[in-house]
């Protein structure tokens, strides 16, 4: 499979799809597939015509792990020289809203990965987990950091140090996911979530998320400055004049993204 398929793009106005694409391997990690998508994922945000983004994976699987074969041999020195694990910062560094739409296993790379975007809607049949564990390494790339966040540290620790799997129900339960979804609705509410998304101003949209990455990531102090500094910026922007207004007059607002 060339590299160019390993994740299909499809876009639908200023929604744009992403279907990770080695159902055979349960669309496993491999450099390959991160490499294709994060060049999917920097060229739709760069793309003023694309709004939001999704996620998902072909088959039974949203992705079940890294590509164990392409780290099995592997040294310390491979492992920084290659840097196959701190090149995903790039996916978390996407200014568009991500969803990710999780279709089946979520687990070890694939589970930190969901966790990467912004919302997380289930099918009812996903499954989340930080398996590492049972392979003698633990997460690496946020597991242990976003996790914990998401589900606070005593279930967090549970699932790091058991290597257990979570259903899409319990991961609800637990705050990790959005919204459980039937299967055969999944990408239909990931697409009417977009679209919902998609018709807010986006300069508003892109701040707002930033300001909420923030809370997850530094200190209420300096949370707040962030806030208040994208709060005053959307003042400079035709969208909040255009959105002020259209409140007033009564009207739908038209958002130029700018």
């Amino acid at each position: 499979m060339s590299d160019e398929s390993l994740v299909l793009s499809t876009i639908e106005g200023p929604v744009a799809i992403l279907t990770l694409n080695r159902p055979q391997a349960l669309n496993a990690l491999s450099p390959a597939l991160i490499d294709a998508l994060i060049r999917h994922l920097e060229h739709c945000d760069n793309d003023d015509e694309i709004r939001v983004i999704i996620i998902t994976g072909a088959g039974r699987a949203f992705a079940a792990g890294a590509d164990i074969k392409a780290m099995a041999d592997a040294t310390p020195i491979d492992m920084l020289t290659t840097d196959m694990i701190a090149r995903w910062a790039r996916i978390a560094a996407v200014r568009k809203p991500v969803i990710a739409a999780v279709n089946g296993f979520a687990l070890g790379g694939g589970c930190e990965l969901a966790m990467m975007c912004d919302i997380i809607l289930a099918s009812e049949t996903a499954q989340f987990g930080q398996p590492e564990i049972n392979i003698g390494i633990i997460p690496g790339a946020g597991g242990t950091q976003r996790l914990t966040r998401a589900i606070g540290p005593y279930r967090a620790m549970e699932m790091v140090l058991t290597g257990a799997t979570i259903s899409a129900q319990e991961a609800y339960a637990y705050g990790l996911v959005n919204r459980v979804c039937p299967p055969d609705s999944l990408l239909d509410e990931a697409r009417q979530l977009a679209q919902t998304i998609a018709a807010k101003p986006p300069l508003a949209v892109r701040l707002a998320k930033e300001a909420v990455r923030a809370a997850a990531e530094t200190t209420v102090r300096e949370g707040l400055a962030i806030e208040l500094r994208n709060f005053y910026l959307l003042f400079a922007s035709a969208d909040q004049k255009e959105g002020m207004r259209a409140f007033i007059e009564k009207r739908t607002a038209n958002f130029s993204g700018r």
